[in-house]
């Protein structure tokens, strides 16, 4: 269950990651029911070219409602060992609704970063929506994707042995260049990722000014849409930078990989990640990063080796740290190919490995329980 799949035009990382997982499970030959949101254009079940059986029903806005009542409408339809809930919006509180052992993949949760993203009331309903996890899923397994969610999951009531920490993976092949494109002669900073309020892109901007004051040719690519676009257009202007910002709202994958190795530098300004999937992007590009020294991005990002960390919600520190990068050449090289080492570490296969064991530990927890209750 996930709020979206992977064909989603409003798919992102958390569908990637999941995407991954499954496919592979279907090549190992298990069977895959994903349960997600109808949108334009999407048949209301097919078989993907993946193998993955897709049900999608309803508004993504009341998945919360429509995914549960799906789900338990399908396992009276058929028998199935075990469900996974990413949870990465509104939790489905699925082991409310089947007797059957639930494995719970979290990116992130949003705690009270929320508030920064939507007003009060709908910030509220997803901060107040997140409380009872601890006691609803107390008997399920977790999968953090970073040591930064993990904590979290712990800090939140989940007992630490209930929780696996399984990185997300990598596709190596689209960054992968015999001859990629030169670095601009121009210091270029880039951002990937959704303009939406939390994220905070806005830093990014302020910092570019105070960049300007020392490198006066300095440009930002931004890459990405999203509802905060317009506003952070207006504040691009504001500040005089209208002619140095970019916005290319949404780019297919080639043309991003060509912005990125024509980049120097990744800003990832984010009060909370669950992993940081665009910092690796970026550095296997030879990119290196500076991202706010918050949950997710301080796993993704080695400091001093693949980037630097900067104070959370300042584009003073910010621009600091790029400085120190942009104007010391062999610092940058240094990071560069650190960047490269470590972004190639990562792969979907090895991600994949480990969180289909666990999905089969899971499966294998809820056969224990069968049987100790006298059931099949």
């Amino acid at each position: 269950m996930n709020w979206r799949d992977r064909g989603d035009p409003l798919a992102g990382g958390a569908e990637v990651h999941l995407h991954e997982i499954l496919r592979r499970a279907v090549e190992q030959g298990h069977e895959v029911t994903w349960l997600a949101a109808a949108y334009p254009g999407a048949a209301s079940e097919e078989v993907g070219e993946d193998g993955i059986r897709y049900l999608r029903r309803g508004h993504w806005r009341v998945a919360n409602f429509t995914l549960p009542r799906l789900m338990k409408e399908e396992l009276r339809r058929r028998r199935y060992d075990l469900v996974v809930e990413d949870i990465n919006k509104i939790p489905f509180y699925s082991p409310r609704h089947t007797d059957l052992p639930v494995l719970v993949i979290v990116p992130h949760l949003f705690g009270p970063t929320v508030f920064r993203e939507t007003h009060p009331l709908a910030a509220a309903y997803v901060y107040l929506s997140e409380l009872p996890i601890p006691r609803i899923y107390r008997d399920c397994l977790f999968l953090a994707i970073s040591d930064s969610t993990a904590r979290d999951l712990q800090e939140r009531g989940i007992a630490p042995e209930n929780i696996a920490v399984v990185e997300c993976g990598m596709d190596h092949r689209p960054y992968l260049r015999d001859d990629p494109p030169p670095r601009a002669q121009v210091p270029t900073i880039i951002h990937l990722g959704r303009l939406r309020r939390y994220k905070s892109v806005d830093v990014v901007i302020r910092a570019l000014a105070h960049i300007r004051r020392t490198l006066p040719a300095t440009v930002l690519e931004v890459v990405g849409d999203g509802p905060d676009e317009k506003r952070l257009r207006k504040l691009a202007r504001r500040l005089g930078l209208e002619d140095a910002v970019h916005f290319h709202g949404y780019l297919p994958r080639p043309q991003i990989v060509d912005l990125l190795y024509s980049s120097h530098l990744f800003l990832n300004p984010s009060p909370k990640e669950g992993w940081g999937l665009t910092v690796i992007e970026a550095n296997m590009c030879g990119v290196p990063v500076v991202a706010s020294r918050r949950p997710g991005l301080v796993d993704s990002v080695r400091e001093g080796e693949t980037g630097l960390l900067a104070e959370y919600g300042d584009p003073a520190d910010f621009a600091d740290k790029a400085l120190q990068l942009l104007t010391d050449p062999p610092l940058w090289r240094m990071m560069s190919e650190n960047a490269v080492r470590w972004a190639r570490s990562f792969r979907w296969e090895d991600c994949a490995e480990r969180s289909i064991a666990l999905m089969e530990v899971a499966a294998q927890r809820g056969e224990g329980a069968s049987h100790r209750e006298g059931h099949s």
